[in-house]
């Protein structure tokens, strides 16, 4: 597979992480009154710096996002972990994030049109 086609295919995992992560976020939202509930969070970037630093090629099966609970933050009474201004934060970021993957993805995009129109 050529360079590019990686390159398209990490930045395209991570646009998936993001979308997950943002669902991950809402559904913390949605639980903040649930007894007992313990938020959930996404792992993609260890996973992407991991896989980049092997001496091997990529594979993308290797950083695939994963859900799950990182039981860090402070538990309530109720048993409940959730912190509406943390998921915010969260939010924001994420969403920046997301950004931020796309516009390299219309790039990536914009320089295969170029090099096309250059071979016509």
């Amino acid at each position: 597979m050529s360079k590019i086609n990686d390159i398209i295919d990490v930045i395209g995992a991570a646009v998936k992480a993001e979308s997950l992560r943002q669902k991950t976020i809402a559904n913390n939202v949605a639980n903040l009154q649930t007894p007992g509930y313990r938020r959930a969070d996404v792992k993609f970037q260890d996973l992407l710096a991991k896989a980049l630093d092997s001496s091997g090629a990529v594979e993308l099966s290797d950083i695939e996002a994963e859900i799950y609970q990182p039981k860090n933050t402070p538990v309530k009474s109720d048993g409940n972990d959730v912190s509406l201004e943390i998921e915010v934060g969260e939010m924001v970021k994420n969403s920046l994030r997301h950004k931020a993957y796309v516009r390299l993805l219309q790039k990536k995009y914009q320089q295969i049109d170029m090099a096309m129109d250059l071979n016509r």
